[in-house]
Parts: C-alpha cells; sequence; structure tokens
C-alpha cells in the first residue's frame, strides 16, 4: 500500500467509509487494501456491544517497537470469512501514525488492540494472518477459499 500525502477530506472520507463497512461487517479492524484502496490507512475499534465506540483512525501506521512477551489470540479476518485461527503476536506495541486531523500520534498498546493494529498493519504489507500459521493448515484455508470462489460462493 501507497503512503498517505495527508490527511485530508477525501482521507477522512475513506477513514468514515471503512469505518461503516467494519461496523457493518461487523469487525473491530480495516485495513483500506481490504475494500480495494492501495493506502496506508486503518480503523480500529475494539469497544464491546453496548459500549461507547472509540474508533482510531490511523494513516501511516508503522510499529516502531514490539515487546519481546508474547500473547496468543485467535484471529480471524473479514478478508476471510468463516476461519479463526490461534497467533502468536508481540503482547504490546508502539505504533506512529498520522491521525484523522493530520497529526502525528504516537500510540503504545497491548492486548487485543496491540493484536489488531498488528494485523491491520499486516495487510498494508500485504500479509495476512493465515500466514503465522503452519503450512499445513494455510493450504487447507486457501484449497477451501479457492474453490468456493470457483463455485462463485465468494
Amino acid at each position: 500500500s501507497k503512503p498517505v500525502s495527508s490527511v485530508d477530506a477525501s482521507v477522512r472520507h475513506l477513514f468514515d467509509d471503512m469505518l461503516e463497512t467494519m461496523y457493518k461487517a461487523p469487525g473491530i479492524g480495516l485495513a483500506a487494501i481490504q475494500v480495494g484502496v492501495e493506502r496506508r490507512a486503518i480503523v480500529v475499534d475494539t469497544s464491546k456491544d453496548g459500549e461507547e465506540r472509540q474508533p482510531l483512525f490511523m494513516a501511516n501506521p508503522e510499529i516502531v517497537w514490539k515487546s519481546e512477551e508474547l500473547s496468543d489470540y485467535e484471529e480471524g479476518c473479514l478478508s476471510i470469512p468463516d476461519y479463526y485461527e490461534m497467533v502468536t503476536r508481540p503482547a504490546s506495541v508502539k505504533v506512529q501514525f498520522l491521525d484523522r486531523q493530520n497529526e502525528a500520534q504516537e500510540l503504545t498498546a497491548s492486548g487485543i488492540l496491540a493484536t489488531v493494529i498488528q494485523h491491520e498493519v499486516d495487510h498494508l504489507n500485504g500479509v495476512l494472518f493465515i500466514d503465522y500459521i503452519s503450512k499445513l493448515k494455510r493450504d487447507r484455508v486457501v484449497k477451501k477459499f479457492t474453490k468456493a470462489q470457483r463455485l462463485g460462493k465468494i
């Protein structure tokens, strides 16, 4: 994905569209590339049902630090519906990005937020969560989705 030169009205519109798509899915993170836009932009909201929504908008997110401590989360992906697998990632990360107002920000995240940020930044870099699982499991899921696509089911 290509860098965002600045967060202007068009990028804010992209953020809003992405957020709407993510909430409808439903999901807790979405990268622009998942909606066919090759820009380094992600939206994230890990609030639970019934809680006030707390969306994060990140342009050009760059993970600048990862903890040595690891954590496991069962991950899924809007790009690979109905498939979930345990993935091990750093438990905490520090990310630098431009926010919705084009201001440089730095955020240290842990827990599910750290996992989601890493998952979405991976999308921007052409990596899927299935790239972290065993080759056997990855081959099975790719075969399943290739067949479903061929049959017009996705």
